[in-house]
């Protein structure tokens, strides 16, 4: 598997069902009242983490997903924690519901909003670079999406082509992105690493289950997984 420096390949993955995915993450955070359990979901282009999300969603009634794109949408690559925190995040842990439109939607005529309804029991906040220390404090669990770069950027030129400008933007974008990666590690911050393209070769059902494994680095289990099958 090809992965960018600093990253380590995970081990131990094994097959689980999404539902139980579900439950590990609600239970990393047990003592969550009154409002939404905050779950990010990193990776890099790619690796399927708004398709994660959406599983994830549809697996959690009453769930809502969170773009950082959106939040990102004409502004920047990464600065955007503190937009995040303060209109998104932070309304999530008081138990309200949000309703945010970006200074950059105003300013650009993007119509709508980022909404969350109130009483949501989860939130899926997905986007490259979202698991990092400074929203630390507002997550109570994460998910790092673990995939062969190759296939990444094959995946990534069929969703947005490969035009001189495509190029001249993912250039631009790993000036950004390689640094910030090194710096924050996420895959060894997440709850949970997993699997995305390609295909890990494991028997599994890509509509009910998951390829998991720990966070990278760590030698803990990855908690009762139901039945989970080992690798």
């Amino acid at each position: 598997m090809r992965l960018r420096p600093g990253e380590t390949e995970a081990v131990g993955l094994r097959v689980v069902a999404v539902l139980d995915a579900v439950r590990l993450l609600r239970e990393a955070a047990p003592d969550v009242t009154g409002r939404p359990r905050v779950i990010a979901i990193d990776g890099r282009g790619g690796a399927g983490k708004t398709t994660l999300a959406e599983r994830l969603r549809e697996a959690a009634p009453g769930s809502a997903v969170v773009h950082t794109d959106d939040i990102a949408w004409n502004h920047a690559c990464f600065d955007w924690g503190t937009a995040l925190v303060e209109n998104v995040l932070r309304p999530l842990h008081r138990g309200e519901a949000v309703d945010f439109r970006p200074d950059a939607w105003i300013a650009h005529g993007r119509p709508g909003s980022v909404t969350v309804p109130a009483g949501a029991g989860f939130v899926w906040v997905e986007g490259t670079g979202v698991i990092r220390e400074e929203l630390a404090p507002w997550l109570d669990a994460s998910v790092w999406m673990q995939g062969d770069l190759d296939e990444q950027e094959r995946l990534l030129t069929v969703r947005d082509g490969d035009s001189p400008a495509q190029r001249e933007h993912v250039a631009n974008w790993l000036l950004e992105e390689l640094p910030f990666m090194l710096r924050e590690q996420p895959w060894a911050r997440a709850t949970m690493v997993v699997a995305g393209p390609p295909p890990t070769g494991h028997d599994h059902d890509p509509d009910t289950e998951l390829v998991v494994a720990p966070p990278v680095g760590s030698r803990a289990p990855l908690g009762r997984l139901g039945r989970g099958r080992q690798r």
